[in-house]
């Protein structure tokens, strides 16, 4: 009886492998990019979710939780490791897998995808932006939540060059102060740290454009846990409003009230290790 039980488990399991994908219940496959392994609560998590491991030339390089209906990501969640080095090409992928029943796993360009694997820009359109959404943008760019100069190798660097990555962003803040922020005050909080994880995400606002497919968000925010060695020793966090060049950098606490009232639910971004004077 028991043989027969452990020969039923091994079925399962391998029928569980062959239908395996990339877009995972809570990033099964990708679990590296949270400290402990945790990505935050529910609070954030919309009504039509991806959880996606972003997978470019056969490597995971970061995580995405992706909001379908509103077209933008939740947040995405990387380890910080900013080396200098060639920029990443400007030319821009989509996630087939936020398609629902698509089994290819990694980031592909709009027009591979057309030309190789037979997609229509409609399927693509479906559940996720694409290029079209952000031609003509006035006072707004494609804001990275993950952004290049975070990355270490050069195909980290481009695999943040994806739609699942961006949300419209006010021009000033995206070249003005969260430039700063993302290229001056993390180097200089980093210090010192053997690794630090960072979340960084987009409150959903009431607005949005290419006629109403895809939401700017009202906020723009960040986390970031410091490890020393195995142990975290601080944290911090960012907000800024979308149509002002501003950002306030403040506690890991502070952050989680602040996005406690602006989600309507208790936000915890990090395992309860990570400091939050």
């Amino acid at each position: 009886m028991l043989g027969l039980l452990l020969l039923l488990l091994q079925v399962l399991a391998s029928c569980l492998r062959l239908g395996h994908s990339e877009v995972v219940t809570p990033f099964a496959s990708c679990p590296q990019f949270f400290y402990s392994g945790l990505p935050p609560n529910n609070a954030l998590t919309p009504k039509n979710p991806a959880w996606i491991c972003q997978r470019f030339r056969n490597s995971f390089r970061y995580a995405t939780l992706y909001d379908r209906d509103r077209r933008i990501p939740v947040y995405s969640a990387y380890k910080y490791e900013a080396a200098e080095g060639e920029t990443a090409p400007e030319w821009w992928m989509v996630e087939p897998q936020v398609n629902k029943n698509v089994n290819i796993k990694e980031m592909e360009r709009e027009s591979d995808l057309i030309d190789q694997h037979r997609f229509t820009l409609e399927q693509i359109e479906e559940s996720q932006a694409v290029l079209d959404d952000y031609q003509g943008l006035k006072n707004l760019d494609r804001g990275h939540l993950n952004p290049s100069v975070h990355m270490e190798s050069q195909n980290s660097k481009m695999a943040t060059f994806t739609l699942t990555n961006v949300v419209p962003q006010d021009s000033s803040l995206k070249k003005g102060q969260w430039n700063i922020y993302e290229s001056k005050t993390m180097p200089q909080h980093t210090k010192g740290c053997t690794t630090t994880y960072v979340i960084t995400g987009a409150v959903p606002g009431d607005t949005y454009i290419s006629q109403g497919r895809v939401n700017k968000p009202s906020h723009i925010w960040s986390a970031a846990c410091c490890l020393v060695g195995t142990e975290p020793t601080s944290a911090w966090g960012a907000i800024a409003e979308n149509n002002k060049n501003e950002v306030e950098t403040i506690t890991l606490g502070e952050l989680e009230e602040r996005l406690t009232k602006l989600y309507d639910g208790k936000v915890t971004l990090f395992d309860k290790a990570c400091p939050r004077p």
